[in-house]
């Protein structure tokens, strides 16, 4: 069956082809936009509340965003976590934007306030946070965080913490305006309104099969997964946001950055506890520092969510096996499928010059489930087998590019045709977070003529204020800082500002 040429297809039914296709369509209400997602509802995948951590990546409590420094006494760089949070305020501009314009009309169903915690223990590193905690404190963004190294104070901010817990250093920030964000839900919200608009359609159990470049534009055959029917389009724009099925699709469309790219997935796993009497006694996000030789895989993570009306306690994540690119709809000859004589050779040359980081990810794997409680009880000393079982949480993909010579490039990265009629998304953390910031980068790139009219940049100044000023500059960082309650009060952050809701 032939469909009518839209003019946006999203291939994903996730958090970035949510933002994107709402964002465009806002922008420019004229277009047409199709979506297209394999699994039988929208965000099933990473973005789903399971799957990933759900914290509002800002840099307030990820260790691994401010290293510590190569000499001793050095000051501690913080540079990357004030791009992460310039980037993440982006984020609760557009999320408070669809509040207000019934885009995403349910703030307490995706975003909560919880307060984010950074925790360490030995002297060496309580002097490391002592000093991150000076230096970005002297940001704006960062100025109402605290420090403390007493037990007192830790207890009354984490009890499961101090519970327990022998007579060795401990130190922790914190940060009260912290976010628990239930991206699966936010996502669901974006694309309900997205398909109601006139020209736009989301069709779940739907897989793009082929992408390839035709006379018209982009030539894509896509399969009803219930019926096996299938269907040809054409589109002038096609926006691959498929998480682990990004990688295959941009190898089928033949692009230049596609040669010699090679995938490895990693997959993931929570400990979990549903105990209400120890879920009612931790009130926040508690990052610790990445373990050794981890790379930049992040630090594990004490933490409480809210799921589909339910508090529940989250430790992890741990790494294990996987040849799957994704959770629900994908196969385990996945991986087997994107190797090629031309990724062949990266994909080795990564595994050799990541020796250490294999050896991380395979111990990872062959962990026992009391060598999972072990990590837990050095958070949560007093932790109880009983009350935690092993869940498993999405699969994140990591691209190799034969560019990066072995290299691994952690992060989120956008990728795009040289003709800008086609754009990629590539990578993991802070991915979610920062979904607004990733949308307005591919506007930016490929649509820029609709940001040249002096009704689209309109538009957009409404949707992101500081779409075109440098946050990270200390002025324009506290004169927003001044302007933000507004957003507070339309996602209803403020009634949870403790975080201490029982």
């Amino acid at each position: 069956m032939l469909s009518l040429a839209p003019d946006v297809v999203l291939i994903g039914g996730g958090i970035m082809s949510a933002h994107l296709g709402a964002m465009l369509k806002r922008l420019d209400p004229r277009l047409s936009i199709e979506v297209y997602e394999a699994a039988s509802e929208p965000a099933r995948e990473s973005s789903d509340g399971w799957n990933n951590a759900g914290t509002g990546h800002a840099g307030l409590c990820e260790l691994n965003y401010t290293p510590p420094p190569a000499v001793a006494g050095a000051p501690v760089d913080v540079s990357k976590a004030v791009e992460i949070f310039a980037r993440f305020e982006q984020s609760r501009q557009y999320w408070s934007y669809a509040v207000a314009h019934g885009l995403a009309p349910r703030p307490t169903e995706f975003i909560r306030a919880v307060p984010h915690l950074s925790f360490v223990r030995g002297a060496e590193q309580v002097a490391f946070l002592r000093a991150r905690h000076a230096a970005l404190a002297a940001h704006p963004f960062f100025r109402s965080m605290e420090f403390t190294a007493e037990r007192d104070v830790l207890r009354r901010w984490a009890p499961l913490l101090v519970e327990g817990r022998g007579g060795e250093p401990v130190a922790a920030t914190k940060v009260d305006a912290g976010t628990d964000v239930n991206f699966g839900e936010l996502s669901r919200q974006l694309l309900g309104w997205l398909g109601t608009q006139e020209g736009c359609r989301v069709c779940t159990g739907h897989r793009v099969t082929r992408l390839r470049r035709g006379a018209a534009g982009w030539e894509l055959a896509v399969r009803d997964l219930a019926t096996g029917e299938p269907r040809s389009l054409c589109a002038r724009f096609v926006f691959i946001g498929a998480g682990g099925g990004t990688i295959p699709l941009l190898q089928a469309a033949g692009l230049s950055v596609a040669q010699g790219l090679a995938a490895f997935p990693i997959a993931g796993q929570w400990l979990v506890c549903e105990n209400p009497e120890v879920v009612a006694r931790h009130f926040g996000k508690v990052y610790g520092p990445p373990p050794r030789d981890s790379g930049a895989l992040g630090g594990p993570h004490l933490d409480v969510r809210h799921l589909h009306g339910k508090r529940v306690l989250l430790f992890g994540p741990f790494a294990t096996w996987t040849t799957k690119f994704l959770h629900h709809t994908g196969r385990v000859t996945d991986l087997p499928a994107s190797i090629r004589a031309g990724n062949l050779a990266t994909l080795l040359r990564t595994g050799v010059k990541n020796r250490v980081l294999v050896r991380f990810l395979v111990q990872q794997a062959m962990q026992s489930m009391d060598a999972r409680l072990h990590a837990l009880r050095e958070f949560y000393p007093e932790a109880r087998a009983a009350d935690w079982r092993l869940v498993d949480a999405g699969i994140r993909v990591q691209a190799l590019k034969k560019a990066d010579a072995g290299r691994l490039s952690f992060g989120t990265e956008v990728v795009t045709a040289p003709d800008r009629t086609l754009a990629a998304l590539l990578g993991a953390s802070p991915g979610a977070s920062v979904s607004a910031n990733i949308a307005l980068q591919v506007i930016q790139t490929c649509f820029p003529e609709k940001l040249r009219e002096p009704a689209g940049h309109a538009r957009m100044k409404e949707m992101i204020p500081t779409f075109d000023t440098d946050l990270g500059q200390p002025v324009a960082a506290a004169d927003y800082t001044r302007r933000s309650a507004q957003i507070d009060d339309l996602l209803q952050l403020n009634v949870r500002a403790t975080g201490n809701e029982g």
